[in-house]
């Protein structure tokens, strides 16, 4: 991922930390400093940037330029991403399909693969929801940590990607990750009982090599923000819905939202079974908080 320019090396970001840019260039990790202008551009270079380093022989060496982003993801921030990897419990904490559509959601809008894992499932079965996510088209993992159910398929995803781990906290994510790469050793904690939820682990974005992708662990969080997942357009929310794709320009009228209105192809496809009700449930809770999102919010989060 790297080649040398005159006295530059292009790498990817794999971590920042107290106002250091940590940057691997062909397995050689450097230690930078990054130029004020990024600050004064409002465009900090995040996790997964891909990024030109000026080699200094006294003091920092210098990050000088990001280079493209292919996509963006504001919360965690991250970069250039190829596929998110959904952690959802089976329980502690209980699944919560509104959260792994929103999750998905984002994600197709950014053009990354959403890949489902279902954790926890040697204690409880998520059977109808794993039907749910497989008929709508999404890779869909069944992960133990007792059994290493999943550990393996996991892997297969992870070469000669970047991928990130997301979910709510408590879900197993750092867990997940120990098992693809035990001598990571990273810190994991038992699910409080009172909150049915985890303590946070993970403190900040951090991306490990493994063969010749990365893998990027995010700190957890129990609310999604539509506008900082780049969701903020009520009328292309229904292409980041891919079963809708078939049934898409068949409505009776050429502005169907798909929530209420008569002869509506998606709607007929939910009462004869096609979609999921469970995920146009979501589609129209999502839809209804896009409409309440006024351009001066959009202006301020961009």
């Amino acid at each position: 991922m790297s080649d040398v320019i005159k006295n530059k090396l292009s790498g990817i970001l794999i971590r920042v930390t107290g106002g250091f840019y940590y940057v691997d260039c062909q397995g050689e990790v450097l230690e930078c400093k990054a130029r004020g202008v990024f600050r004064k551009q409002g465009n900090a270079p995040v996790v997964g940037d891909r990024v030109e380093v000026e080699l200094k022989k006294d003091g920092y060496h210098s990050l000088s330029s990001v280079l493209p982003r292919k996509n963006h993801l504001t919360r965690p921030p991250l970069a250039n991403l190829d596929r998110l990897f959904i952690v959802v419990s089976a329980t502690k904490p209980e699944p919560n399909t509104l959260v792994i559509d929103k999750l998905t959601a984002a994600a197709s809008a950014i053009d990354v693969e959403p890949v489902i894992v279902f954790s926890k499932t040697d204690i409880s079965s998520v059977d109808d929801l794993i039907k749910v996510y497989r008929k709508a088209g999404f890779t869909t993992i069944v992960y133990s940590d007792v059994t290493k159910e999943g550990v393996d398929e996991v892997k297969r995803l992870l070469k000669g990607k970047l991928s990130a781990f997301i979910g709510n906290s408590g879900v197993g994510k750092s867990t997940l990750l120990n098992n693809i790469l035990p001598d990571l050793g990273l810190k994991t904690a038992d699910i409080s009982d009172k909150l049915g939820r985890g303590r946070h682990t993970t403190r900040t974005v951090e991306l490990f090599k493994l063969e010749s992708g990365f893998i990027a662990d995010t700190p957890g969080f129990s609310t999604v923000d539509l506008i900082r997942y780049s969701l903020s357009n009520k009328e292309e929310l229904m292409y980041a819905f891919p079963e809708f794709e078939d049934y898409i320009g068949n409505c009776r009228f050429t502005s169907c939202s798909h929530t209420v209105e008569k002869d509506c192809a998606v709607l007929n496809a939910v009462k004869n079974g096609e979609i999921s009700p469970s995920r146009h449930l979501s589609y129209r809770q999502m839809y209804d908080e896009l409409k309440d999102v006024k351009s001066w919010e959009l202006k301020k989060e961009s």
